[in-house]
């Protein structure tokens, strides 16, 4: 593991800083990330379930951690692209929390899975794949 909990969370508070609107970092190991993101109002849509925007926010940003534990601080490693299925409905008003795998990480390319839980439920929710673009040394 390339970075600690306390760093990566330093550095997401200062190098991006409106990542706390998509959750809070709780737990990260080499090649993973566990993200949770309280739920309120402005998180629901009609019908009264989590949005889907919200649930794929926090995949992104847990895949992100993930993928910096492996490669260490690089803020421009970006997301390419982000497939998510939505399996069941959340629960309204419970928090949503995010577990980030690494696949397979290259030289340019990171690949990962998330699962995105509603706390209360055993089953997922959703379930994320993405892959990310990792920039070449000379730009780290």
């Amino acid at each position: 593991m390339k970075v600690s909990l306390e760093e990566l969370k330093r550095f997401l508070t200062e190098q991006f800083p409106q990542g706390e609107a998509f959750g809070t970092l709780q737990a990260l190991g080499d090649g993973w990330a566990e993200m949770r993101q309280e739920v309120d109002a402005s998180h629901l849509r009609p019908g009264g379930t989590v949005s889907g925007p919200t649930m794929m926010a926090l995949a992104d940003v847990a895949m992100y951690a993930a993928l910096l534990s492996r490669i260490g601080l690089v803020p421009l490693a970006v997301t390419t692209n982000l497939n998510i299925n939505f399996l069941r409905k959340p629960v309204a008003h419970a928090a949503i929390r995010a577990r980030a795998k690494l696949l397979k990480v290259g030289r340019t390319m990171g690949v990962g899975e998330v699962f995105v839980y509603s706390e209360g439920m055993e089953e997922p929710v959703a379930h994320a794949t993405l892959t990310y673009s990792i920039p070449p040394e000379k730009y780290r």
